[in-house]
């Protein structure tokens, strides 16, 4: 999109033509010729980071001078102390920028993506899958935030907003399929190559902006602060979330929903710049409204997860009973695409889940020949969901990716099941965030704060 940065970026004085970037681009952004430096295509770039995920060629501190690695770090938003190698693949970080506001004694507040929880402890020497949301509101804390909350609340708050849209769409008040906007990456992927279909995606903001604007409205209103000073910043699995933050209509009242998106990778990389030892810190919680979540938020770091989580919730508000079972196995999967069926009061309600951007294109080619009988769609452009997001640490061992997902993967199934609330529109506090200041899900206030239109460019 016009006037967002260039986010994903290949160096060529690294790239030794491998062409594992060019493998694994979903949309064939990537360019070159074997064995020459690779570049990427911008207006094709749907900004993933999955080549960012799978490059392994890396800078030699024995070839390259040290004046010339230091240069790169700061021209990439590293911190120059960072020991971590410099691969050809790579995306812009905002780790010192945030570093540096913090310092400044701004009013902070933090969000943290269910999959973040579900990798950080890698960088840190602990097993794949180590869940660690405890220890993440610590760190998080210690770095100097005012108000650690969780992206969670906000999934859970998709939920209500997207759900009632759907349902409005099904009585007739919009075209179907609807398909889920959580996804910057395919929602990027949409407006470029099939923008004549941009009225079936939700007009909801993904649960990073909806988190946003809460945050610079409620939780102001909450801290006795100027919205306008509150300096609002995001922990994604992935690279596209930094553009996301950038869009036009991610804004009220001209103030930014999102100041600053920090990788999995650029948090790791804070808390060793502050010496934090991660694996040690004690469990905290993650501070109240705004944290609170329910198991249906936290699958949303999962291919799948919007879905089921859509799924608990719709059940229930169109029968008016709970969903016989809350673990719906049906939609949960792979990389691929998957369709489900699910009756609901006498209806039959016909879903899809892709996992990959790739396998996409068939589906949207039906809806585009009216051959498409599915009602709702999710689409995550990484292979597993969020959960394989561009930001999340590397794994640079092929043979190890399927075991390192599916790890990620059961830890946040587990968390699911163990919670007490387990669906969105049963969280206490997203109902009192209704009763207190929304008003009901798609109100004139939902409408303005947590919505806005796709395939605007500046």
């Amino acid at each position: 999109m016009n006037g967002q940065q260039n986010v994903i970026r290949i160096d060529s004085d690294i790239c030794t033509g491998c062409g594992r970037c060019k493998d694994v681009c979903p949309v064939g952004a990537v360019e070159g010729v074997q064995g020459t430096p690779h570049s990427i295509r911008e207006d094709v770039c749907v900004l993933c980071g999955q080549c960012v995920q799978q490059c392994s060629a890396f800078a030699s501190f024995y070839e390259q001078h040290p004046a010339c690695i230091a240069e790169k770090k700061r021209e990439r938003g590293l911190f120059v102390s960072e020991a971590a190698p410099l691969f050809a693949a790579w995306h812009t970080g905002d780790a010192p920028r945030v570093a540096g506001r913090l310092a400044e004694g701004c009013h902070s507040m933090v969000q943290c993506a269910p999959a973040v929880r579900a990798a950080i402890g890698e960088e840190f020497g602990m097993p794949a899958g180590a869940l660690t949301p405890g220890r993440l509101a610590a760190a998080l804390r210690r770095l100097g935030f005012d108000r650690v909350y969780d992206t969670n609340f906000a999934a859970d708050l998709t939920i209500m907003e997207e759900g009632s849209e759907l349902l409005q769409r099904m009585e007739g008040a919009g075209p179907l399929p609807m398909f889920t906007s959580c996804c910057p990456a395919w929602v990027r992927y949409a407006e470029q190559q099939f923008p004549d279909l941009l009225e079936h995606l939700s007009s909801c903001k993904s649960p990073q902006q909806m988190a946003g604007a809460v945050f610079k409205s409620y939780g102001a209103q909450l801290d006795g602060v100027d919205p306008r000073q509150v300096f609002s910043v995001a922990v994604m699995p992935c690279t596209c979330k930094k553009a996301e933050a950038q869009r036009p209509g991610m804004e009220h009242d001209g103030v930014r929903d999102v100041d600053a998106v920090l990788t999995t990778g650029e948090l790791a990389a804070m808390l060793r710049q502050a010496h934090i030892d991660f694996a040690a810190l004690p469990d905290e919680p993650f501070d109240r409204p705004l944290g609170s979540y329910s198991g249906a938020g936290n699958i949303f770091g999962l291919t799948g997860g919007v879905m089921e989580a859509a799924l608990r919730t719709a059940y229930e508000l169109v029968t008016g009973e709970p969903v016989p079972c809350t673990e719906l196995v049906y939609v949960r999967g792979g990389e691929g695409i998957r369709h489900a069926t699910l009756t609901m009061d006498g209806r039959t309600f016909r879903v899809a889940v892709v996992a990959g951007l790739q396998h996409v294109r068939p589906l949207l080619e039906a809806v585009r020949a009216g051959t498409c009988d599915v009602n709702f769609v999710e689409v995550m452009c990484c292979p597993q969901g969020c959960i394989s997001g561009g930001g999340q640490p590397k794994v640079l061992l092929p043979f190890q990716r399927d075991e390192v997902y599916a790890a990620r993967k059961a830890a946040l199934y587990r968390h699911d099941a163990e919670l007490a609330c387990r669906k969105s529109h049963e969280n206490p506090q997203v109902q009192a965030l209704y009763r207190e200041f929304l008003g009901e899900p798609l109100s004139h206030v939902s409408h303005n704060l947590l919505h806005t239109v796709y395939g605007q460019t500046r």
